[in-house]
């Protein structure tokens, strides 16, 4: 009996001092090199409660998704901190939705999407909404294939976003005039800044926060379009306060994790729904990738400047995580 007592004992003590040394953290990061900081900052803050982490090589969004589902619930922690919502939305679902994974609040708010074109044709031609590229003179202004039809950098295949603009396209009737090129997104984009540097017109895709909107400033260089009314596949009313109406809905970035995390680890839970990070700050810091501060060494910089500028809210977001434990 005494054995039994102090074996259960042993294993009591395990148990805690398996706690005290912090849970095992897999932060999954996404292909997009662009949100490797808003990654790291999270990293870096699960490092300071004393939580071990590892990063996993570049994942494919719906990969990413799949592997926190599929670690549902494990002892371990899995997360990653770039689920665009709504744009993922059907992504989410596709892996058990909120029944596989732990989705937190807003970690990055206001993230714009929409139709962008260069200021300079625009202000020529009067363009505004995209369906003015319903005209095949309009439309050929952006034609870079020679097929008639104006070239629109789009969405990377698997993108949600993607089954959004072929509805756009559809619904303003635009398939005789405009072509959704898909591919690679940061290969198109880049190929799509050389013709613009060319003096050649650019329509393209976009969002917020992105080098893009660092290196070509909206109202300046760049416009974005507008829509005539919402047409989206979700029936989402895309209009905003102003009355202005860019054809998708304001989005956040959050973090998500394998559900466990709720009930296994309430400290991580906790700094996961707490911790902010400004849109600005994350299109700042693209740009300097842009600028060619973009190995590793770089972003671990960036990271280590941002936390040292922020570190009182820093360090009341790990106390009340703490606390939470």
């Amino acid at each position: 009996m005494l054995k039994k007592k102090g074996f259960v004992g042993l294993i009591a003590s395990l148990v805690l001092a398996s706690n005290l040394f912090g849970a095992k953290v897999t932060a999954l990061k996404t292909a997009l090199d662009e949100e490797n900081f808003q990654l790291q900052v999270v990293v870096e803050i699960l490092k300071k409660m004393g939580h071990t982490v590892k990063i996993s090589n570049d994942l494919e969004y719906a990969i990413t998704f799949q592997t926190i589902s599929d670690n549902a619930q494990s002892d371990d922690v899995y997360f990653m901190a770039a689920h665009w919502d709504p744009i993922q939305t059907n992504m989410i679902k596709g892996v058990g939705g909120a029944d596989k994974l732990a989705i937190f609040s807003e970690y990055i708010s206001n993230c714009a999407t929409g139709y962008v074109v260069d200021k300079k044709t625009a202000d020529k031609y009067n363009i505004k909404y995209i369906s003015d590229l319903k005209d095949p003179k309009i439309a050929k202004l952006f034609d870079a294939s020679g097929n008639g039809k104006a070239d629109l950098t789009g969405a990377s295949v698997g993108w949600e976003v993607a089954n959004t603009i072929d509805y756009q396209i559809d619904e303003f009737k635009l398939k005789d005039t405009v072509s959704h090129n898909q591919g690679t997104y940061s290969a198109m984009i880049s190929d799509t800044m050389a013709r613009y540097k060319t003096g050649k017109p650019v329509l393209f895709w976009t969002w917020t926060p992105y080098w893009v909107s660092g290196k070509l400033v909206p109202g300046k260089d760049i416009v974005f379009l507008q829509v005539t009314n919402s047409a989206h596949p979700k029936g989402i009313d895309t209009e905003l306060s102003n009355g202005a109406n860019y054809g998708f809905p304001i989005n956040s970035q959050k973090i998500v994790a394998n559900k466990s995390v709720l009930t296994k680890h309430k400290d991580i839970a906790k700094v996961f729904d707490l911790v902010k990070l400004h849109v600005n700050d994350v299109s700042g810091q693209n740009m300097l990738m842009r600028n060619g501060q973009k190995k590793d060494a770089d972003i671990k910089r960036h990271v280590q400047m941002w936390l040292k500028g922020n570190a009182k809210k820093v360090d009341s977001w790990i106390t009340l995580a703490q606390a939470a434990k």
